[in-house]
């Protein structure tokens, strides 16, 4: 009954327009917090964990107060937060960054470069250290890495979708190897995540959101204590066969 009357053509676009209005109106108040939240910590917190998290629980604003979405959370989350992981998860649409951003721990993202040019979300995105990459830009790959290695000493988790985009048919895609790599280099787990329902909250050519009842599930993370970059393939694969299990269980 709920699906099928905000699914409503006018309803749809009342709520969208209010949504939307939501969006602005968070991200303009969110900037300064942001800004205040890491000049206040920035002499001890060198992870700019408490700006990344004010940054993050705007996600949670966001979609509480569109009443076209629910986003829901599933599985254990880490005892220690402040212990790093290499984090992954499949990538059905943009609202992705949303629904995992429900999750209670800062993790730096890294995301495209042309996000960093949109006004006030890619302000706090720079503020919350998230880190930049440049597609196709071998150069910017490397640096990408490096950056996210130094947030990784620092006690904070970095968050990769190893597709590298969005996928376009729905289907799982290959997984590249850079996040793997990257954990096996750091000797630290991988922590996988499973995103399930995101696609319909953002239609293609419609400036109206979809109706979305999205969940992200955390996985059992895996070790990557004794392994070498020779093993990075099979830990690639088994990632990827864990998530792709994960989403044949859901469907």
């Amino acid at each position: 009954m709920r699906h099928k009357l905000l699914d409503n053509a006018v309803a749809r676009t009342v709520f969208s327009a209010w949504a939307w209005l939501v969006l602005a109106v968070c991200l303009i108040v969110w900037l300064p917090l942001v800004a205040i939240v890491r000049l206040v910590t920035m002499p001890f917190d060198k992870g700019r964990y408490a700006a990344g998290w004010v940054f993050r629980r705007q996600a949670v604003a966001i979609q509480f107060l569109n009443p076209l979405w629910r986003f829901k959370t599933h599985g254990d989350h880490p005892k220690d937060m402040r212990r790093p992981y290499v984090v992954v998860a499949n990538h059905e649409s943009f609202v992705d960054m949303l629904l995992i951003s429900h999750l209670p721990w800062e993790m730096k993202w890294l995301s495209k470069s042309e996000f960093f040019r949109i006004p006030f979300i890619g302000w706090q995105m720079a503020l919350a250290g998230d880190v930049r990459l440049v597609r196709g830009d071998a150069k910017s790959v490397v640096t990408a890495m490096k950056d996210c290695a130094v947030w990784l000493d620092r006690k904070v988790s970095v968050m990769i979708f190893p597709e590298g985009t969005r996928s376009v048919t729905g289907e799982l895609g290959e997984f590249k190897d850079g996040a793997f790599r990257l954990a096996v280099d750091k000797q630290l787990p991988v922590l996988p995540l499973v995103v399930h329902g995101s696609r319909s909250a953002l239609r293609k050519h419609d400036w109206r959101f979809g109706v979305s009842n999205a969940d992200v599930y955390v996985l059992d993370p895996i070790e990557t204590t004794g392994l070498t970059r020779a093993d990075v393939p099979e830990l690639r694969d088994r990632v990827r066969d864990m998530i792709a299990g994960k989403l044949a269980e859901i469907s």
